[in-house]
C-alpha cells in the first residue's frame, strides 16, 4: 500500500487477522457506497479532519487524486467541516503542498 502510517502497516500485519479484517471491512463499505469511488474518498478526506485523524491524508490525497480529484476539490473536502468545526481544520490544509497544480 502506498503512504500508509508505519501504525496502520503494523496493525495489518501484526495483529492476529484484526488489521486485514479492519481493511476487509473498510474496502466492502467503499464497494457498497451508493457515492462514485472520488465522492466517497473526498468524504472520507473530510471525515479524517474533522476527526482530527491527519495521519491517514497522504493516503487518501493520493487516492482521490488518482480518482480524478482536483487539488481544489480536495481543498474543499478539507474545509467541509470549518462551518462546524472551527480553525482546527486548518491542519488539513498543510497536506494541499503535495499535490501538483
Amino acid at each position: 500500500m502506498k503512504k500508509v502510517t508505519p501504525g496502520f502497516e503494523v496493525l495489518l500485519k501484526e495483529t492476529n487477522g484484526i488489521g486485514p479484517a479492519l481493511m476487509n471491512t473498510i474496502l466492502l463499505l467503499s464497494e457498497k457506497s451508493a457515492l462514485d469511488k472520488k465522492t466517497h474518498e473526498l468524504a472520507y478526506i473530510s471525515a479524517l479532519v474533522a476527526s482530527k485523524n491527519t495521519s491517514g491524508l497522504p493516503f487518501h490525497i493520493q487516492q482521490a487524486t488518482e480518482l480524478g480529484a482536483t487539488k481544489e476539490e480536495i481543498k474543499s473536502a478539507i474545509l467541509v467541516p470549518l462551518p462546524i468545526l472551527g480553525i482546527q481544520v486548518a491542519d488539513g490544509l498543510a497536506y494541499l503542498s503535495d499535490i501538483p497544480d
